[in-house]
């Protein structure tokens, strides 16, 4: 059985009178991938990663970090972990070399290893050709490469970082979601987002908090499996009636959008994609397009948190 890396027991923290999070428990064994927590914004995740990390004291519970208990050894324990908050703790005069330099120092790396460690660093994260350019001048997913390659400029065991592609544009989010993936190759990595398509497209395990409570742990296939489609969009050249669409088996409600689209909902019907395009052949509807709609995240959050309400009562 793989070693621990990361044991979470009975975690609870609050500011003033309000449990920001509540017996948050879970695992990661060494070398799993990437884990991600998902959870909608104030849900708890960055109290989760800022105890985790060392920068909270917990109200209650246990942290340990390859064995070592956080609360009773920090500096041990800290040497395991690098972190990347919301905000990358960048300092924009500096220049990348300097500013990794420096972090290396604060790492306690041996003055001889720095540069080594500068240098691996810069090249894993793809930074090395911009390495004497000033942080302020560089794009902001360089500057959350940059940011990145603090984080792992000791070679910890865990990476932890905290909406890492929060504020890029759609090509820098594919980069930084690259080079997580690269990073996961030989350590565990901590994911927090409360973007669902991040953490889907990135993770392959996955920690769902709401209201500061565990309300979804498995994989990333059990996860989607979990949430099922309840509602399809249907476009047609000759659209049916909506009377007759309800009479189609599991067909619950439908409605009408736009140019011949329409909204269907359906409950307990596996088969009612065929079963429509089938109809629509014998009918003479001539069918257009037809997609099954995801679950909004809201609409996951209310279905897991429910499902956790129900088990504790």
């Amino acid at each position: 059985m793989q070693d621990s890396i990361v044991k979470i027991e009975q975690l609870s923290h609050r500011y003033g009178r309000d449990w920001a999070i509540q017996n948050i428990n879970f695992e990661i064994r060494e070398n799993e991938g990437i884990l991600g927590l998902l959870g909608s914004n104030g849900a708890g995740k960055s109290t989760i990663m800022n105890i985790l990390c060392g920068v909270l004291t917990q109200t209650s519970g246990n942290v340990s970090i390859g064995g070592i208990d956080l609360a009773k050894e920090p500096e041990e324990a800290k040497k395991l972990l690098g972190f990347l908050p919301q905000t990358p703790p960048l300092y924009f005069d500096f220049t990348v070399k300097e500013y990794l330099t420096y972090c290396a120092y604060l790492r306690l790396i041996p003055e001889k290893q720095i540069p080594e460690a500068v240098d691996r660093a810069m090249e894993k994260c793809g930074v090395a050709h911009f390495h004497k350019r000033l942080i302020n001048n560089l794009s902001g997913g360089y500057r959350q490469r940059v940011g990145i390659a603090q984080a792992i400029l000791h070679t910890p065991r865990l990476v932890v970082l905290d909406e890492p592609t929060n504020g890029l544009d759609p090509n820098q989010i594919l980069e930084v979601r690259g080079l997580i993936k690269e990073i996961a190759q030989d350590r565990s990595v901590i994911f927090s987002s409360h973007i669902l398509a991040e953490v889907q497209a990135t993770c392959q395990h996955i920690r769902m908090i709401e209201s500061g409570k565990m309300v979804f742990e498995d994989s990333m296939d059990a996860f989607n499996n979990y949430i099922q489609p309840d509602s399809l969009l249907a476009t047609w050249r000759n659209p049916p009636a909506i009377s007759e669409l309800l009479l189609i088996p599991g067909i619950s409600g439908a409605e009408v959008l736009n140019n011949g689209q329409f909204r269907l909902h359906f409950q307990n019907n596996p088969d009612i994609t065929e079963m429509i395009i089938d109809l629509s052949g014998q009918h003479n509807w001539r069918l257009r397009e037809i997609t099954l709609e995801r679950s909004s995240l809201e609409a996951i959050f209310a279905q897991l948190s429910n499902k956790t309400k129900k088990i504790s009562e």
